[in-house]
């Protein structure tokens, strides 16, 4: 049963992929996430194809006792607060510099996500700018 979010702390989960998403790396994501959480999750999701495959709403299905989904608009950047977080390390830590390969990149990526964790007031910030929160 899902109680409405405390907001005690906000985390966040990324998946780097060469390439576009495809259903089963969601899919897999999913599977990831749910060893890492402690209580329910809500997961924004837009509505990109890949979300909303087969496989996906099998996954969902399949974890539905800890895991809601809140679907975003069909075309809605300005309410998916993952959109704010990359604005934010494009200007941060992914700003003029240059990536000499795809594991340099997926470093200072991380790097920057976890520098937010120490900055909780920026991540709350992505979230209530969209007003969903």
């Amino acid at each position: 049963m899902f109680t409405k979010p405390t907001g005690c702390r906000i985390r966040w989960f990324l998946a780097l992929h060469k390439g576009s998403i495809k259903g089963p790396q969601v899919a897999r994501f999913i599977r990831v996430l749910k060893r890492h959480r402690r209580l329910p999750v809500i997961l924004l999701m837009d509505r990109l194809p890949a979300h909303r495959s087969r496989v996906v709403m099998k996954a969902i299905e399949a974890n539905k006792k800890w895991l809601r989904i809140e679907w975003l608009p069909p075309y809605a950047p300005e309410l998916n607060p993952v959109e704010l977080l990359w604005g934010h390390l494009d200007a941060t830590s992914l700003a003029n510099t240059p990536i000499e390969n795809p594991m340099s990149l997926r470093r200072r990526v991380r790097s920057g996500v976890r520098s937010l964790r120490k900055r909780e007031a920026v991540s709350r910030g992505f979230l209530k700018h969209t007003g969903l929160f």
